[in-house]
């Protein structure tokens, strides 16, 4: 029995260590940072060209990081540069976006500005991308918590399967009166069913940890919430808000159970996510996430030129664009909004906006709107060359995406360098005709020379081996680019 105790506290004591170790992995990882050319690298690996935007971006995110190390009072005085990306469609503005958010070790957000309506008309006002940012947060930095908690919440889990599987020895409360012997004999019968108890659980521990009772179904007790989330409509943005009746009332509505029969490998996993939102402080979660929201946090603003228009100019359903600009001009510049978990600072947070500005400009933006955006970037449009480098350089390119989708039909996808050669011109071509939608015409290109194939496999094409020729382009997309009317439509 001795031994039995004396293995447990080692195990609970190798438990914490581990648990040591994996928060200083933690918050290794939290501290590294990349650099701006290693940034750069970074989105180059899946955007071809644009090296003035890049730049741009990868100095604005290293900036976050100068300024958090910044010791004295200067650190509050320093602004974000806010950056304005300004490029006809399909040259990579919302790409970049989307790469920032993987790379960025901080709350990023995009959203649509033509989504927005000024305050008073039906529709989201622009408080709200702070509040889900702030959403976006806590839950980053619970998440961050709960691996901290993950190997002793794993540990509480097993422990609580084990009571199911074998209930611990029940102590006798025995009230009567007795002989000395007797009391010695239910002692010692008592401390015999203990170790026959321990020892069993011991070995049941083993078996769980090695997987070998995972198949096995038992019955949980899993606590639910008493009510839903309730979505309240008010006038000033409470609609997204959400309040939880629970939160309000606390502890005066007893808590509801429901019993659910799982699998030991599904109870794990279940009983894991209940015994880590147990350890962790979501008080001091919800402190840091407002905390990296208000010194780290980014929303990138795209389609910005949906809401510009001519000054006075705008009527009917374009009469709240201006609006839109107005509303946005304090949350950029710095305020003060309101969430379910407190009010949150926007002075600095890093707004990025971008927009094509066809059928607008940026001066059309009110002139406080572009003050608050000092950093312009103009992306360039795209030729044949640089449509070539979009086919086949990038990890995430067109032809290695078909080939991909091909080879699950065990069907190998190949294409020619000269058949690629011959996509890019002709999207280039179609692209000065017709409309210039930059690289996205490389999709529908792409997905009429392989239309064919694409439906005929796998009934109809029995072979292991399908190569893209320039000829079999050109036999697919002639006929089409050279009728505009057709092109037009097709492509």
């Amino acid at each position: 029995m001795v031994m039995i105790k004396e293995d447990k506290e080692k195990q609970i004591q190798n438990g914490k260590h581990k648990m040591k170790k994996v928060i200083s992995k933690s918050t290794i990882k939290e501290d590294k940072q990349l650099t701006p050319s290693q940034i750069v690298e970074e989105l180059d690996k899946y955007i071809i060209g644009q090296k003035n935007a890049k730049k741009s971006v990868a100095i604005a995110l290293r900036n976050r990081w100068r300024r958090q190390n910044v010791t004295d009072n200067m650190k509050d005085e320093i602004m974000p540069n806010n950056i304005i990306m300004i490029g006809p469609t399909g040259v990579g503005k919302t790409e970049i976006a989307r790469r920032i958010s993987k790379l960025a070790n901080a709350p990023f957000i995009k959203v649509e500005a033509s989504k927005f309506t000024e305050v008073g008309y039906v529709g989201r006002d622009v408080e709200s991308m702070i509040r889900e940012l702030t959403d976006l947060s806590v839950n980053i930095v619970k998440s961050e918590r709960m691996k901290e908690v993950e190997i002793k919440a794993r540990d509480n889990a097993d422990e609580r399967i084990l009571d199911i599987l074998l209930p611990p020895v029940k102590k006798s409360a025995n009230g009567s009166a007795v002989s000395a012997d007797a009391n010695v004999k239910i002692e010692t019968e008592k401390k015999s069913a203990e170790e026959i108890n321990l020892s069993t659980r011991e070995k049941l521990r083993d078996q769980l940890k090695e997987g070998l009772l995972d198949n096995r179904t038992i019955e949980l007790d899993l606590s639910g919430d008493n009510f839903p989330m309730l979505q309240v409509l008010g006038p000033i943005g409470l609609e997204e808000m959400g309040i939880n009746l629970n939160d309000i009332f606390g502890n005066m509505m007893p808590k509801k159970s429901k019993k659910r029969k799982l699998s030991v490998a599904e109870a794990k996993k279940v009983l894991a996510q209940e015994e880590s939102n147990k350890l962790i402080d979501m008080d001091e979660v919800i402190k840091d996430a407002i905390d990296k929201v208000q010194n780290s946090g980014i929303v990138f603003i795209d389609e910005i030129d949906k809401v510009a228009g001519g000054h006075g100019k705008s009527q009917g359903p374009d009469v709240s664009r201006e609006g839109v600009q107005r509303d946005l001009l304090p949350i950029v510049e710095g305020s003060t909004i309101i969430t379910k978990y407190g009010p949150v600072k926007s002075d600095h947070i890093l707004f990025i906006a971008s927009g094509a500005f066809h059928s607008s400009k940026p001066s059309d933006l009110i002139p406080e709107l572009q003050g608050r955006f000092p950093i312009r970037v103009e992306l360039n449009s795209l030729g044949k060359d640089e449509f070539y480098q979009i086919l086949t350089q990038p990890e995430n390119a067109l032809i290695k995406q078909y080939a991909a989708l091909l080879k699950s039909e065990n069907i190998e996808l190949t294409f020619s360098d000269d058949a690629i050669r011959e996509i890019a011109k002709i999207a280039a071509e179609v692209n000065e005709q017709v409309e210039n939608i930059g690289a996205r015409r490389l999709h529908t290109i792409l997905t009429t020379v392989l239309e064919e194939i694409l439906f005929e496999v796998p009934d109809k094409i029995k072979k292991s081996k399908v190569e893209i020729t320039k000829k079999y382009v050109n036999e697919k997309l002639n006929s089409i680019v050279k009728n505009r009317d057709l092109s037009r439509y097709i492509l």
